[in-house]
């Protein structure tokens, strides 16, 4: 009975300190702004009006897109890789498999001639 007494006055005294240094209350403090409150409003209402302002990037399709590389090349280069021997088999593509370059078809003379 007695320690509990104690424990209730000390948990009374703490609340108590701990009240003695709450902030006092100085009222609504006004805003710092560089706009007045038409500029604000003005620009508030042009941003509800703006069209698609809820739009994620990309939801609406793909974008433009402008190459910067030479078709020519693309194409030459694609063609090359196509025509590469083994291109699409590496040593593990099989159990205990050897790689043996049985596809020489070299696209470099086909293309040097259709041009």
């Amino acid at each position: 009975m007695k320690t509990s007494r104690l424990l209730a006055a000390a948990a009374l005294s703490l609340l108590a300190a701990a009240g003695a240094h709450a902030e006092a209350y100085q009222g609504v403090h006004t805003g710092a702004s560089a706009k007045s409150r038409d500029e604000v409003s003005a620009e508030a209402a042009r941003t509800a009006a703006a069209p698609n302002q809820n739009v994620v990037r990309g939801s609406r399709g793909a974008e433009a897109f402008t190459s910067v590389a030479n078709p020519e090349a693309v194409r030459a280069q694609a063609v090359a890789t196509a025509n590469a021997p083994d291109q699409n088999v590496v040593g593990g593509s099989r159990v205990n498999s050897r790689v043996i370059s049985t596809m020489n078809k070299s696209a470099e003379p086909r293309v040097q001639a259709g041009k």
